[in-house]
């Protein structure tokens, strides 16, 4: 058998087929060729277009299917007997009862309902929000909702359906629209206590149950391939959707990071630590986020995802290379960074300018630089201090996460994004002096993965993600250790110095 994997990404879409037996890839591919856009009208705004969501994932399942017809990667997509999708976290879709999309999506960056959900926190009660929710309503799913509730109640009112960006992908394959316990716990409308939607919610928020779409296990069918789509897409109609996570779940199940202590990474657009525990627990000031992972009551235990997440991570990189080395690849950026030594001779960066930072108390403080010396700094510090910003602030967030209980001991990432910048690599190791293990995975053969499960292919999740294949071990080095602890310390009482102000 072969399955499918669709990661629907912020920047691009990517798509996989895998290999059920073997468990490896035969072929990826992605669209578009640059980063696709992000509406942003006003201060703190950010929407992208489900429409475009979907003609991408057209045009990457296209590619994905030509490199079948090569020599090395040669494969019949009419083979494909499962689909996974694995997509941005947060983003609210609406439909009318046509199906129709009825605004652009309000995505995971988006700030414009920060204000709402701090007062649901209030005025609903923070013992209450945090005993079922496990998170402040905080800027996420349900108080963008209540956001359009507000403001555009036109939109509001011919709302039949709201989806998280990957349930829109799948009724697109299918026709059919569903959830799961973990997405509508990613956008804090579950209650754990009830092991239900929440009716506090709803009520507070004045929204009725029958937008929520049909709850579904998250590895299940959720739908069949209709037989337009399958024409288009070259696959065979009624192939199954058996699995739809949120992609920072997902990244964890493709690291088979399932139980408790496990803890894994991944670095693109945002940056996020996200550990496993058997605890409904939470932070009391909703700074790190808690959801039902994708395994939550497989077995009758739970497992919750413990999710430390920072905005603005390989977008800050991206703007350091279109603003100082638009000429430069990626490799040729990290070159000259490596002739900069440890702490950017103190040129330090605060990487929070993508939207409001839950580690920062959803304060938007946008990024900066500090100690800029025109005399001694060229690009090749602001590479480096661009990389080393963005490891110190995962720092500060793995302190928040020490603080609630979780004691990295190893942590897993795939071989992406800034996990394949030595300089952001070695500098999250030393700083936080913990080793990183560095496998071959992403999110579309998780997704992929996920979806064999699903079918009943795999017993278990751990039996899909059983021939990962480790690429890498980066050890902690004690010099490099103090010299990075140094440098962090001064760049934590720069950001110190600008939550006070």
């Amino acid at each position: 058998m072969l399955l499918l994997g669709i990661d629907i990404g912020t920047s691009s879409i990517k798509a996989s087929v895998v290999d059920a037996d073997t468990q490896q890839v035969i072929a990826s591919a992605q669209y578009p060729d640059v980063e696709a856009p992000i509406s942003s009208p006003f201060a703190g705004w950010a929407e992208q277009s489900p429409e475009m969501w979907w003609n991408n994932t057209i045009e990457a399942i296209k590619r994905v299917n030509a490199l079948g017809k090569h020599e090395a990667t040669r494969f019949d997509s009419k083979e494909i007997g499962a689909i996974g999708i694995a997509y941005q976290m947060h983003g609210l879709v609406m439909v009318d009862k046509d199906k129709k999309v009825l605004r652009p999506s309000i995505i995971w960056c988006d700030s414009r309902a920060v204000q709402i959900g701090d007062k649901a926190f209030s005025e609903m009660g923070e013992e209450l929000c945090l005993n079922h929710l496990l998170n402040s309503p905080g800027n996420f799913t349900a108080s963008k909702l209540a956001w359009v509730k507000a403001n555009e109640p036109h939109i509001f009112e011919q709302c039949d359906k709201i989806m998280l960006p990957g349930d829109y992908i799948a009724m697109m394959l299918t026709g059919e629209i569903t959830t799961s316990n973990s997405g509508l716990s990613e956008g804090i409308f579950w209650d754990f206590q009830e092991n239900s939607v929440s009716k506090d919610l709803l009520n507070y928020y004045g929204f009725d149950e029958s937008i929520i779409p049909e709850i579904r296990p998250v590895f299940s069918e959720h739908g069949k391939v209709t037989q337009f789509i399958a024409d288009i897409l070259a696959i065979k109609a009624g192939t199954p959707v058996t699995y739809k996570a949120g992609d920072q779940p997902n990244n964890a199940l493709s690291l088979d990071v399932l139980n408790p202590g496990e803890i894994a990474a991944t670095a693109g657009t945002s940056g996020v630590v996200y550990a496993v525990s058997d605890q409904i627990s939470y932070d009391p000031q909703s700074r790190i986020n808690s959801f039902a992972h994708v395994n939550h009551k497989i077995d009758g235990a739970n497992r919750v995802g413990i999710l430390l997440c920072i905005n603005g991570t390989g977008i800050l990189n991206r703007w350091a290379k279109e603003n100082f080395g638009k000429d430069l690849t990626y490799p040729d950026m990290n070159k000259q960074a490596e002739q900069v030594a440890i702490g950017s001779n103190g040129l330090l960066v605060m990487p929070f300018g993508n939207g409001a930072e839950r580690i920062l108390n959803n304060r938007i403080l946008g990024a900066s630089f500090h100690n800029l010396d025109f005399n001694i700094h060229s690009q090749a510090h602001v590479f480096r201090a661009a990389q080393e910003g963005i490891a110190f602030s995962f720092n500060y967030g793995l302190g928040i996460m020490q603080a609630n209980g979780v004691e990295p001991k190893v942590i897993r990432a795939g071989k992406a994004n800034m996990f394949l910048s030595d300089i952001f690599s070695n500098a999250l190791v030393n700083v936080t002096n913990t080793p990183i293990e560095l496998y071959d995975t992403d999110g579309a053969k998780g997704a992929a993965l996920g979806a064999g499960y699903g079918v009943t292919y795999y017993s278990t999740p751990k039996e899909a993600m059983s021939k990962l294949i480790k690429l890498k071990v980066i050890e902690p080095k004690s010099a490099d250790v103090m010299a990075y602890q140094e440098a962090y310390e001064n760049w934590k009482v720069v950001l110190e110095k600008l939550m006070q102000g």
